[in-house]
């Protein structure tokens, strides 16, 4: 299969790159750098150039406050960007996959979020997202939508990826203690994007690790427990009191109605996951 893959200078891009080349597959791959994804003529060239057939879209700003104090920005990178690339794939004819999250809900609810769930996004962030995600659904029949969170891995500069290097140096921890997600662990998200790639079923999938979702405490013992450290390094805080910029749902844990009915096996637990992660601090 040949590939094309953006958002390479960051976590999910790295490891969408290595699970494709893993697989033997004809991989481009680029960063914001090689390719800026707002700017569609680039992108309409660049595609009609390596002809893939199917573009995997990592690139995003996904600096949630950043993007508070800059919609155009936002806009630009979240919005513009997906809309670019799938208007190229679908010139091109290839399937189109691009990466959203979980944040496009609001976090009133106190379950799982699914497909049937309406989108109330808080954020500039969150808004230029699913903003995204529907101009790249009206530009290409051929676009696979995938929201995910929490996400962690190698390369990872957010809480959940550095939390265990923290740790490991000894480092006390402060922890939001009243905010759940469901924990994805990059390598398994990359393995999941590439399946869809190939399946070339167009919908939205929500695409977490396995399990009851965690808060960011919950996650850092975790990681804790799978060091073998002493628990009294992570502290419950609460999300108000960090003062951020940007709102941030209380509860964006995900659960997708699709991935089963299309024969996706659910991913590792993301405690399994967590274990895995902890080789690589």
């Amino acid at each position: 299969m040949r590939v094309l893959v953006t958002g390479c200078g960051g976590m999910v891009g790295q490891a969408v790159r290595e699970e494709c080349e893993l697989h033997g597959d004809e991989v481009r791959s680029y960063d914001h750098d090689s390719l800026d994804i707002s700017n569609s003529d680039l992108v309409r060239v660049t595609l009609e150039r390596d002809k893939p057939q199917a573009v995997i879209n990592c690139a995003a700003w996904t600096d949630v406050d950043g993007c508070e104090g800059n919609p155009a920005q936002a806009h630009a990178a979240n919005g513009l960007g997906p809309e670019n690339l799938a208007a190229a794939s679908r010139r091109v004819g290839a399937i189109f996959v691009t990466i959203s999250t979980d944040y496009v809900f609001d976090g009133d609810r106190a379950g799982f979020y699914t497909q049937r769930d309406d989108p109330n996004p808080q954020s500039v962030y969150a808004a230029t997202k699913l903003n995204g995600e529907r101009r790249a659904q009206l530009a290409c029949a051929r676009t696979i939508v995938v929201r995910s969170g929490f996400i962690f891995g190698p390369g990872g500069r957010n809480f959940l990826s550095v939390v265990g290097k923290r740790i490991r140096h000894g480092e006390k921890i402060n922890a939001i203690g009243d905010a759940w997600g469901t924990p994805t662990y990059s390598r398994h998200l990359a393995a999941r994007l590439r399946e869809l790639a190939q399946l070339d079923l167009p919908g939205i999938y929500h695409v977490v690790n396995s399990g009851d979702g965690a808060t960011y405490e919950e996650f850092a013992r975790a990681v804790v427990e799978a060091l073998g450290r002493d628990q009294s390094l992570v502290e419950a805080v609460r999300a108000d009191s960090l003062k951020r910029p940007a709102p941030r749902p209380r509860n964006s844990r995900l659960s997708c109605l699709l991935s089963e009915a299309v024969g996706l096996v659910p991913l590792p637990p993301w405690q399994d996951a967590v274990r895995h992660f902890v080789e690589f601090v």
